[in-house]
């Protein structure tokens, strides 16, 4: 059994077009972007976000967060 490979670029214009028809230009939009990548450190931007923050600080935080998300 040969299968014939299409191009890529072939397959992905399918495929979005698939999308549209069936979920409309801005779902198709929204569900894309979770797959695309940013220009942001993330890693970076973490590290000092929460440089200053211990173990238990973020134990702490995650309590009191699941506490609010229970009540």
């Amino acid at each position: 059994m040969n299968a014939e490979i299409e191009p890529l670029d072939d397959l992905n214009d399918e495929a979005l077009q698939l999308l549209m028809k069936e979920l409309g230009v801005a779902k198709t939009a929204r569900f894309l972007q979770q797959f695309t990548t940013g220009s942001v450190n993330y890693t970076e931007e973490r590290k000092e976000l929460f440089k200053d923050w211990t173990l238990e600080d973020v134990l702490e935080e995650t309590k009191r967060r699941r506490g609010n998300r229970n009540a």
